[in-house]
């Protein structure tokens, strides 16, 4: 019987499991029994007849064997008296086994109190009892007796029921009442027919008032020990076999029905004090952590207790492996064992190898932080709170990494080095250096050793961008060398994300170029087109912030013009609700925090496309050699369709005022516009910024005054330009000889006179521009006309 310690064969066992498989019934078959109607009573109540004659005909068979089970006593001290004895030793934490006990007690009281009260509260019943059934089956696990409370409710109660069916009562319950009665009925039936329990029912039957002092007569004649509940204190387990059958035990009933994941932690809590060899401790956590892990299989997240525990379990697990490193190591590829409960002999390398993956630990404890900050409002004082966490996890990563650099000399086939390196670098790409330098400052306190792929040093102050360079440089080429070519993407795109973020231009841009990942992007997983995105606008906004204009405005052309930005970046998280969140947008979306300002984005992309697009809309060129953006000019033609338009609200229309004023050549009205953006200040230097946008104003003001209105001027004074744009004359010389020099402007300077002479010998002017192009897409179109008349262009081939 699954309800005894030591069954004595196997038939008897699995007659009993069967029984107690009826017992436990599922959900689905309790909501069944819910939906059925009213008029069934009568047909339950005669297959109920029908089974009472078939169980008594198996009564009278003879059993195969019998079986041992563990007794707990009676004597179950009250609360008053617990507290009056451990006055003089301190609180007195519960055991697993005394809170079942005192669970049982208490159920078997509520229902005896309603059966007392006569209140024919049949859903309150029903619910206690499956309460009280649910107990039994938690019994099991910690190789507990049949409770004796268990034995008296189940009687009582169906001594209750059949009265009420004597008395008629239940004709005056309502509909819900009545299908709950008659739910509560099927399984006390069945409850008592269970061979387990004949024996003592039996016993109950016969003297209710002796019963618990039968039950213990009963059990001494087996020879088995009852351990009374008086007596039932947090002691600890006596040897090693008790530990590991708790363990078994523990390990066959993970993931299975009607078994609660909770106590089954605070089995394994209670077994992790009694462990007496560094063996049964790391056997303990390697089981207790997952089980954490799987309270939040049906949740958006992992509980906030739940995680600090399972961090906290890490942490003391990897405390244990560091203490006993010479002599136990846990390897995801170690040979699994016969008996994985026996304490393997040591390799040929002297250590004992354990199975386990402290890898993956780190890995589930770090997605579910992940997972907790995408379900808490950015904005909220939790969000900081939540944030807080990620130190610890980052210190974790460094023990793992430590650990791995430890036992990864024997084992290079383990692949969790790479996994651990890879989300330390996760957790640093998109930070600046002073927050990496800080994290890893309060990182490696408290620790003893050194790592030989990224050595600590304690003077950060004074060269942390090189050490955070290096720190860099080392954990990516680690995974350069991997086979697994997500690991050399990630590594790769990280890489160029942290030089871009940092303003390290011309190392990010090159390190793009030379992975050539812009041709190959496309096949790869989403989280890595994410990535690659990232860091793409990262690289714009660097040689934005670098004084790169045009090689900013090609570079963020693409996402920065996409109607789908957010999801392109991994940031679209708002119109989906958690329920429609599944693992592939989970994977694609990022913690609020590692978001890129979409504002400020839009900021430099248009502060860049008005530096770029303004002198060509001025600039009289033909249209087939260099077609122009429209991205400003969009903005543009919608302000010049509001009747009403007042002083700029937002970032758009601000840079739309600047570009208007920049059309006129009024540099000065163009900056104070973009001067006025608010989202400047999120750059660190962003008085640097704003004085590099005032140069290029200044510049670009000067080619679209030139561009605008040279067909009025025969010449221009250089000095009158200098005072204009407020440069220097020999600035407005070396900005008008590359444009004679790229053949924007047909023109000559007269450094002797110090003016610039226009040639308008050739030079169309925009109307006759406009003429021929309308010419030519009339003539066009007419020719298309003449081939649809003569029955298409493809047919005329064909002929």
């Amino acid at each position: 019987s699954r309800f005894f310690a030591r069954p004595y064969d196997s038939d008897s066992d699995s007659d009993s499991d069967s029984s107690t498989e009826e017992l436990l019934s599922s959900s689905e078959e309790e909501e069944e029994l819910l939906d059925s109607s009213d008029e069934d009573e009568d047909e339950d109540q005669s297959d109920d007849e029908q089974g009472d004659d078939n169980e008594s005909d198996d009564d009278d068979k003879p059993a195969n064997a019998k079986n041992d089970f563990f007794k707990k006593g009676s004597t179950l001290k009250s609360d008053s008296e617990s507290d009056s004895d451990d006055d003089n030793k301190g609180v007195v934490v519960k055991s697993a086994r005394e809170k079942l006990i005192a669970d049982i007690q208490e159920t078997a009281d509520k229902i005896a109190d309603i059966q007392i009260s006569n209140d024919l509260d049949f859903l309150s019943l029903l619910d206690l009892f499956s309460r009280l059934t649910n107990f039994l089956s938690r019994a099991k696990q910690l190789n507990l007796s049949i409770p004796p409370a268990y034995i008296s409710t189940l009687v009582e109660l169906d001594y209750f029921i059949s009265d009420q069916q004597q008395d008629n009562s239940i004709k005056k319950l309502n509909a819900s009442q009545t299908k709950a009665f008659n739910i509560l009925k099927q399984r006390v039936r069945r409850s008592t027919k269970e061979d387990d329990f004949q024996e003592l029912i039996k016993l109950f039957k016969e003297n209710p008032d002796g019963f618990e002092e039968a039950a213990n007569s009963l059990e001494s004649q087996r020879n088995v020990p009852i351990a009374p509940v008086s007596t039932l204190k947090t002691t600890a387990i006596a040897d090693k076999a008790d530990i590991f059958t708790t363990l078994e035990s523990v390990a066959e009933l993970r993931g299975k029905k009607n078994v609660n994941r909770y106590d089954q932690i605070s089995i394994l809590e209670s077994v992790i004090p009694d462990a007496t060899t560094p063996f049964q401790s790391i056997l303990t956590y390697l089981m207790l952590v997952p089980l954490r892990f799987d309270t939040s299989l049906n949740s958006s997240s992992m509980p906030l207790e739940q995680w600090n525990k399972a961090e906290k379990d890490i942490s003391d697990l990897f405390t244990i492996l560091e203490k006993n490193s010479s002599k136990y190591r846990v390897f995801e590829t170690a040979k699994p064992q016969v008996d994985p409960y026996v304490e393997p002999t040591p390799s040929v390398d002297g250590f004992i190898e354990i199975i386990g993956s402290i890898g993956s630990f780190i890995e589930r404890l770090d997605d579910e932080l992940t997972r907790s900050l995408q379900t808490i409002d950015p904005h909220s004082t939790e969000y900081i709170d939540r944030l807080k966490d990620e130190l610890k996890i980052y210190k974790l990563i460094l023990r793992a990494q430590l650990y791995c650099e430890l036992i990864n000399e024997n084992h290079p086939e383990d692949t969790q080095f790479a996994r651990v390196i890879l989300r330390r670098i996760d957790h640093i790409y998109y930070k600046p250096i002073q927050l990496i330098s800080y994290t890893e400052k309060v990182s490696w306190e408290g620790t003893t050793k050194s790592s030989k792929i990224t050595p600590y040093s304690k003077n950060l102050d004074s060269y942390g961008k090189a050490y955070a360079n290096t720190l860099m440089d080392s954990l990516c080429s680690v995974l350069y060398t991997q086979s697994n070519a997500v690991f050399r993407k990630k590594a790769m795109l990280s890489h160029i994300y942290y030089y871009s973020f940092n303003d390290q231009y011309y190392k990010a841009r090159d390190m793009l170029l030379m992975s050539h990942l812009q041709s190959t992007i496309h096949t790869s997983e989403p989280i890595l087109k994410v990535l690659f995105n990232r860091s793409l606008v990262q690289l714009g906004m660097c040689a934005f912030r670098t004084g790169l204009i045009a090689e900013s405005f090609e570079i963020l052309n693409e996402i920065a013009t996409s109607s789908n930005q957010k999801e392109l970046l991994g940031q679209n998280t708002s119109r989906y609700t958690q329920h429609q969140f599944n693992s592939a947008e989970r994977q694609r979306s990022l913690p609020f925090h590692m978001h890129i300002n979409s504002e400020l984005l839009d900021c430099v992309f248009l502060t860049c496309s008005l530096l770029v697009e303004i002198p060509q809309m001025t600039q009289v060129i033909d249209s087939k050699k260099k077609p122009p953006s429209k991205s400003l000019k969009k903005l543009l033609e919608y302000n010049e369709r509001q009747y009403f338009q007042g002083p700029p609200e937002n970032t758009k229309e601000s840079i739309t005022h600047a570009a208007k004023a920049l059309q006129q050549g009024d540099w000065q009205k163009s900056y104070n516009f973009i001067n006025e953006v608010k989202i400047w200040s999120l750059f660190t230097n962003s008085d640097e910024i704003k004085q590099m946008i005032q140069s290029k104003l200044q510049i670009e003001a000067l080619r679209t005054y030139i561009f605008q209105f040279k067909k009025y001027y025969d010449k221009l004074s250089i000095e009158k330009l200098a005072a204009r744009f407020s440069l220097k004359e020999n600035q407005i010389i070396s900005i008008v000889s590359k444009m004679i020099f790229n053949e924007e402007i047909d023109a000559a300077l007269d450094q002797k006179n110090g003016s610039i002479s226009f040639n308008k010998s050739y030079e169309l002017t925009k109307l006759q521009q406009l003429s021929l192009l309308l010419a030519e897409k009339a003539g066009s179109l007419a020719e298309k006309n003449e081939r649809l008349a003569a029955g298409g262009h493809q047919q005329n081939q064909g002929n």
